[in-house]
């Protein structure tokens, strides 16, 4: 990864390297996670299901570099399409920047800790079931929180 610089995630997201652009990642996991469209609504429900490669324990993909090989729709999230993908939690910092709006206090750029975003109850971390293991997604529909 390229070096950082100090306080990228206050610069537009059209400015961010490669490297600032995946820092910015909360590491919440909430992405990875299967959702449901309503076909006549369009009305999207999230699941507690997650990709295969998702490393439930600490919500991280087990294979980022790889995950297009394994899982051919996995998105790849830019700064030109990140208004668009209206799945994105509120609490995303990607949806926050965009926006033009701060990043939380959870968020390890703020507080010095990939813990936090675990410890105040954003992440998927240990919350969820592997698609491996789920059965039908219909099964698994669940209201995250809105912090």
């Amino acid at each position: 990864m390229g070096a950082l610089r100090e306080n990228f995630w206050l610069l537009p997201l059209g400015e961010l390297s490669r490297a600032e652009w995946e820092a910015l990642c909360d590491g919440c996991g909430r992405c990875c996670l299967h959702k449901l469209e309503d076909e006549d609504t369009g009305e999207i429900a999230e699941t507690n299901v997650a990709c295969r490669l998702l490393d439930i324990p600490s919500a991280r993909c087990s294979d980022y570099r790889n995950r297009k090989a394994f899982v051919p729709d996995c998105l790849r999230l830019t700064p030109r399409i990140v208004n668009d993908i209206p799945w994105l939690p509120p609490s995303c910092a990607y949806r926050l920047r965009a926006a033009g709006e701060p990043l939380p206090a959870w968020h390890y750029l703020i507080s010095g800790s990939r813990e936090s975003v675990i410890e105040a109850g954003i992440s998927v971390a240990g919350r969820v079931i592997s698609e491996t293991d789920a059965g039908p997604l219909e099964h698994h529909i669940v209201e995250w929180e809105r912090a």
